[in-house]
């Protein structure tokens, strides 16, 4: 396994008075696809919100590409090359396809080549290339979900965030996601996700990482993982198990 891109050490943090992280610790290695899966509450979306610089921290310490980034801004975060792409739809609806991918190289500023990428960008989504002109309000959920990813691609990241992107897709859509996750992994970008159709999550992983009261449980292969019959049990009320049946 290649070596850790990021990494986050006994983060402490949460909402007002309510403590929602409490010493949450984990690596992520270059160039895999890792899956946190946990109950509800666990803490997930919260650690996500902390390594894109949305959460304050009391304590801990967060570390991208060798570099200290506990606290940056969001600004900074995207020049170092990390995206987030956050759970629900994050889209200009009565924009079109294309200038909705355009905006994803706002943050860029002078020097970006738009146009190449945004090529690039449409050539790993065919179906949101054929429909480039078209309003983004007219696209399907899983096709509005791929276009929040190439957004994002616009910064040509090192590390994309993303929180629960199969959510309210059909199986055929939540198939092509994943799919186009695995070609970005094969392409050098390391994929950070939080998903809770854990199975198929897990099946595409080469990391799974187990949170529970904002503590990390378990760091393993996805495999191993997704074949221990403790993670159904305790964290996802026996369903990996009973889909295993």
């Amino acid at each position: 396994m290649s070596e850790p891109i990021l990494s986050v050490h006994n983060l402490v943090g949460g909402y007002g008075k309510m403590t929602i992280l409490n010493g949450t610790t984990f690596a992520v290695p270059q160039a895999t696809i890792t899956t946190i899966i946990g109950p509800n509450g666990a803490g997930k979306s919260t650690v996500f919100k902390a390594i894109f610089g949305l959460l304050k921290l009391r304590e801990g310490k967060i570390s991208f590409a060798g570099r200290d980034i506990t606290n940056l801004s969001q600004r900074a975060l995207l020049n170092a090359g990390i995206c987030y792409v956050p759970q629900g739809r994050n889209i200009f609806p009565e924009l079109s396809v294309r200038h909705n991918i355009e905006l994803g190289g706002v943050a860029a500023g002078k020097g970006l080549d738009l146009p190449t990428r945004i090529e690039a960008a449409l050539d790993l989504f065919p179906a949101l290339r054929r429909k480039s002109t078209q309003q983004a309000s007219t696209l399907s959920g899983g096709e509005q979900k791929q276009l929040e990813i190439a957004r994002s691609l616009l910064l040509e990241p090192k590390l994309v965030l993303i929180d629960e992107p199969s959510i309210g897709l059909s199986p055929l859509m939540v198939q092509q996601t994943f799919d186009i996750l695995k070609s970005l992994r094969d392409r050098g970008v390391t994929i950070l996700m939080i998903e809770q159709n854990a199975r198929s999550a897990l099946e595409i992983s080469d990391i799974g990482i187990v949170l529970e009261l904002g503590q990390t449980r378990m760091i393993d292969k996805a495999e191993r993982i997704l074949n221990d019959p403790r993670i159904g049990q305790l964290f996802l009320g026996g369903a990996m198990e009973d889909n295993a049946a």
